[in-house]
């Protein structure tokens, strides 16, 4: 088994440990409270891990409690490390930033812009191609099927874009067929995107997506349970969410991670622990490097943790105060956001509750674990607030 980030207690790497323990009490009453059925949350700075805890249960069927190497559905914090596939091709001199895809996606080659007339969908031809960066920082055109309710929208899951039993060549390709909701380059519009993208490693590297990642990424990094799917002896840590939303009351339904996947979604189809996903983030925070392992050169890490969109308009995904990189949300400005953080820090999470952020400013990271797709906005900001709380030296 790969051994755990190094531990320090709070104080050696200027955290609080009072505020530390103020945060596993806010996760312990949610918990208690019926919010979320458990949690994992972890805490690193320069390097080391200050916080490592399990709140409630695993499972809201079974009372045993929430282990700390329980498997969570990652969704979209899969982007990031598809991110970080693409820019290693880019690092081989395999492709370039501004290289159309058509090159590499022949089925993108003819692009049309979908334009509405009420519930009328017309088409006018795409200004320019879609580039790879376009790809990585959510300026393709592309769009997910819940993102609104437009005839585009209802086309996408006419042509079940999201199906679990296709191929991702199968995927770009019906992607392909569709119109883009903006002309490339025009418009920050969360997608897709990423799932071409890994299509796109497929092309160039002449592997499935989760055999490059796990050889070139996920082996060299230690990061034993990420993937497409868990492994049957492993199946007993996959942590479930409440079959309805506390709150809402709304059913819960959940990739199935328990069968081998064919559809490797580079967009939000991979599992692991807290523990994991920390390793990738120190890789980052340390400008590509795991100890002697490296991935990415400082500078390619410095590239992809800048804004990318500059005057491009997003939509409201993006909280105030931030632009977009490759593959991450970037902060821009101290202020403007509801929650702290550093200039420069950048973040993103998952669908069903996962979370985290890097602060180089602070040698800092943190990953939050949980299974509750409702809440999801709460904790992600819940989380920064008590994590920062904790940052006193």
């Amino acid at each position: 088994m790969t051994t755990p980030l190094p531990a320090a207690n709070p104080e050696d790497v200027g955290l609080s440990a009072p505020a530390l323990t103020r945060l596993a009490v806010a996760l312990e009453d949610r918990v208690a409270r019926g919010h979320i059925p458990g949690a994992v949350a972890l805490v690193a700075r320069h390097g080391k891990v200050a916080f490592h805890q399990a709140f409630g249960v695993r499972d809201p069927a079974n009372p045993a409690p929430m282990p700390l190497d329980a498997i969570f559905r990652l969704y979209s914090m899969t982007k990031p490390i598809v991110s970080v596939a693409a820019m290693m091709l880019l690092e081989e001199g395999r492709l370039l930033l501004s290289d159309p895809i058509a090159r590499y996606l022949p089925e993108f080659a003819e692009l049309r812009v979908a334009a509405f007339s009420g519930d009328v969908m017309a088409y006018t031809d795409a200004d320019r191609a879609i580039t790879v960066q376009d790809l990585l920082r959510h300026t393709s055109g592309l769009t997910y099927e819940f993102r609104g309710d437009t005839p585009l929208h209802k086309a996408y899951m006419a042509a079940r874009v999201d199906r679990l039993r296709q191929t991702n060549a199968e995927q770009a390709a019906t992607l392909a067929r569709l119109p883009l909701l903006h002309q490339p380059g025009t418009y920050w519009e969360y997608s897709r995107s990423t799932d071409v993208l890994g299509r796109l490693v497929e092309v160039l590297s002449g592997q499935t997506l989760g055999s490059f990642l796990a050889e070139r990424i996920l082996r060299p990094l230690g990061m034993d349970d990420v993937g497409f799917s868990v492994p049957e002896p492993h199946q007993g840590r996959i942590a479930e969410a409440f079959p309805r939303d506390p709150e809402s009351g709304v059913a819960v339904s959940l990739l199935n991670v328990r069968r081998t996947a064919i559809f490797e979604s580079g967009g939000g189809g991979m599992v692991g622990t807290a523990m994991d996903y920390a390793r990738f983030l120190h890789m980052l925070l340390n400008g590509g490097a795991f100890g002697p392992t490296r991935l990415l050169g400082r500078k390619t890490i410095e590239l992809m943790t800048a804004d990318h969109l500059g005057g491009i308009e997003s939509s409201d995904l993006l909280p105030p105060g931030h632009g977009f990189g490759l593959g991450f949300a970037v902060r821009l400005a101290a202020g403007l956001a509801p929650f702290p953080g550093s200039v420069g820090s950048y973040f993103w999470g998952g669908a069903a509750g996962t979370t985290f952020w890097v602060d180089p400013a602070e040698r800092l990271t943190a990953v939050l674990m949980i299974q509750a797709p409702g809440q999801r906005e709460h904790y992600r900001v819940l989380f920064r607030d008590l994590v920062y709380a904790a940052v006193v030296d």
